[in-house]
């Protein structure tokens, strides 16, 4: 879907509304393009926050990647006393993204019903005023080359798409994945009708009594935070939008999308003149006839414009596991015959610690004579052995995580090692080195890999979860509160 076409279903679903409003509630309608208006911008609001509110970590994970621009780029600028306030407001994201979704469909609601309209227009007002500070931060970011700080405004370029840190704004959660461009353009378009609610709230439709306005307030606020916390704190998100859903074959899929990638044509050359700093862009066809008058010692390429791939690229095309060298083994584990099993484990607490160590010195002395009566200077038997102590870095994790990880997990992982499956734990923001403290804190039998983080946190909401694939598809997706014993498992989903 696109969103042009989801502003047209919307634009039928206010049409009907307000039809429905002059049929039933006539005495109610002060000015009927108000109402329509009013109508329109509280389906937008109610079906925004229904597509997040079925994944509240999504937009809590969004929340931690502006947090984390924010706190870079004012800790270089003359306000960098603010830098610190974000790795705060980063550890309370997911605090701010339920308060955040349930308000914007409360918003919605409120529209639709007309309720509270002077406090409803101006916080709508406000709420649009905020996404539009957020979609223009991201889309102008791609004016601001790589090591440049977004205030120093003299040094911005022209614009390129990955000079952005946080690729989209998450409006519409995975659900509608928009340019950061339109995304800004969105908002800016709806300053508009959110200013005339403004002027004209008076005008506003109002549906139900002082009282029952109330009682809807409060009874769908609760509702809505508990169906939240349904679909992070204790279960899966209730759909899943996401590239790594159930029954996508995780294989074929990268293939199919790296095929497609290496394909895409070049439209055009963005030139930067060495000496000058100009920069000139060429379409593919120019650039290739006259490509001798922009020799590698005055011009140098500054950027690309490729075709749209014929497949979309999507978070697969950047499933990257890595193992103790560091080399990538995504497609082995995904070519990996059979079931096998990830453990994913996002995000763990952990810290560095100097910890006193027994460690045993072992001296051995040289037996020359084998038992046969040989002379072997290779032979040697152990003369002693002292123990000592040391003091040795280690990293200590979270103890509770220890535990429901040890609790809910460990036995799963073994009877799946029994059952001769792969087994892969995928451990995201730590060095391989973590990883392996990790492993022994554990006690786990499986291997161990690193990986990135946000990708992770991509193919399951749950810290840690489990994914259950036969050849590379994935069969099933179990939140940790969720997992069942391994032989219902067996059971249901191994043929």
């Amino acid at each position: 879907m696109t969103l042009g076409t989801l502003l047209i279903y919307l634009a039928v679903v206010a049409v009907l509304a307000t039809l429905m409003i002059v049929q039933f509630f006539k005495e109610k309608i002060k000015n009927p393009f108000v109402s329509l208006v009013q109508n329109f911008l509280g389906a937008l609001f109610v079906f925004s926050g229904a597509v997040k509110v079925v994944d509240p970590l999504g937009t809590a994970y969004k929340m931690e990647q502006y947090f984390a621009e924010f706190e870079s780029t004012f800790s270089e600028t003359w306000f960098s006393f603010i830098a610190p306030v974000f790795p705060f407001f980063s550890e309370m994201s997911i605090v701010f993204s339920l308060i955040m979704i349930v308000l914007e469909i409360v918003l919605g609601v409120f529209l639709l019903l007309g309720s509270f309209r002077k406090f409803t227009t101006w916080a709508f007002f406000l709420i649009v005023l905020f996404f539009t500070f957020l979609t223009g931060f991201t889309y102008l970011t791609g004016y601001v080359p790589q090591g440049v700080n977004f205030f120093q405004f003299s040094k911005w370029s022209v614009y390129v798409a990955s000079n952005m840190k946080v690729t989209d704004c998450g409006c519409f959660g995975d659900f509608l994945v928009l340019e950061p461009k339109i995304s800004f353009l969105k908002d800016v378009f709806l300053l508009i009708p959110a200013v005339l609610l403004l002027m004209v709230h008076h005008k506003m439709h109002n549906l139900l009594s002082q009282s029952l306005h109330l009682s809807v307030a409060v009874g769908t606020t609760m509702l809505l935070l508990v169906f939240a916390l349904s679909n992070y704190k204790w279960n899966l998100p209730l759909i899943d939008f996401r590239p790594f859903a159930e029954g996508v074959n995780v294989k074929e899929r990268k293939a199919l999308e790296e095929e497609a990638k290496a394909n895409v044509a070049i439209l055009d050359w963005s030139l930067k003149n060495k000496n000058s700093g100009d920069i000139i862009t060429l379409s593919y066809e120019e650039y290739m006839s006259n490509y001798k008058n922009y020799p590698k010692e005055d011009w140098e390429t500054f950027s690309q414009t490729f075709s749209e791939p014929s497949v979309k690229e999507t978070k697969i095309s950047e499933f990257m596991i890595s193992n103790e060298d560091y080399d990538d083994v995504a497609d082995e584990l995904l070519e990996q015959e059979g079931y096998s099993l990830w453990i994913v484990i996002d995000k763990v607490k952990n810290q560095r610690v100097v910890r006193k160590v027994t460690v045993s010195d072992t001296t051995f002395r040289k037996d020359t004579v084998n038992a046969f009566g040989e002379i072997d200077p290779s032979s040697k038997k152990i003369e002693k052995v002292v123990s000592r102590e040391m003091e040795r870095e280690i990293y200590e994790f979270d103890e509770i995580y220890l535990s429901l990880y040890k609790e809910k997990m460990l036995e799963f992982s073994n009877r799946s090692l029994e059952e001769g499956w792969r087994v892969s734990t995928f451990v995201g923001g730590v060095t391989y080195e973590q990883a392996m403290f990790l492993k022994n804190a554990l006690g786990a039998k499986n291997s161990f890999y690193v990986a990135d983080d946000i990708l992770l946190k991509t193919i399951i909401r749950s810290n840690p979860g489990v994914v259950l694939l036969k050849d590379g598809k994935i069969i099933k997706k179990w939140h940790i509160n969720k997992l069942p014993d391994f032989e219902e498992v067996k059971k249901k989903f191994i043929n």
